[in-house]
């Protein structure tokens, strides 16, 4: 089985938030592929399952808020004994433009909350990562940047972006982060 964690926040308020480009990608697959999310309060997400070649995937959207996510994939990762190495991070990264996507096969956090947590839970910094661009950033706080929604020409360019993550995320699953990376990022 392997585990597909895209990071944001719960709630209509941050729904076309910067911060919420992983929720954004999961939701896309989950709607290319006709699947409905079911809340899980016992492992903290909202959570649904498909089958692809014969392997099963879940994607998860933690529902503790983003600076807690290692919580609710932890716990999914506990739950269906889901090795390190089967687990995909998909998250936003302030430091790549608006269009650019990047896997990463292990690192640090970044300065990202999210992933922060991811790392803390797991107990390692070796967590395959997929960083969707959602810069640059303004001169404003990053804290206030991230919550702020997209406008109009950035979701366009976000909806291509998405596309070519998915395609991107089949590939690594198939043909292995190196591939991906050379693909891809």
């Amino acid at each position: 089985m392997k585990l597909i964690a895209g990071l944001g926040n719960v709630g209509n308020k941050y729904t076309f938030t910067r911060h919420n480009a992983g929720f954004m990608l999961v939701d896309s697959i989950a709607i290319n592929a006709g699947l409905t999310f079911r809340d899980n309060s016992k492992l903290k997400c909202l959570m649904t399952k498909f089958v692809n070649n014969g392997e099963e995937y879940l994607l998860i959207k933690p529902t503790t808020f983003m600076n807690l996510s290692g919580e609710a994939v932890r716990a999914v990762s506990d739950y269906y004994k889901i090795a390190v190495n089967d687990i995909l991070i998909v998250f936003d990264d302030i430091t790549l433009d608006i269009g650019k996507i990047r896997f990463r096969p292990n690192g640090s956090d970044g300065g990202h909350n999210g992933i922060k947590s991811v790392i803390q839970h797991l107990g390692t910094k070796d967590v395959a990562r997929l960083k969707i661009g959602i810069g640059p950033q303004p001169s404003i706080p990053s804290e206030v940047y991230v919550l702020q929604n997209f406008s109009q020409d950035e979701l366009d360019t976000l909806k291509t972006t998405l596309s070519r993550a998915k395609d991107g995320i089949a590939c690594y699953f198939t043909e292995g982060m190196q591939t991906a990376q050379n693909k891809f990022n």
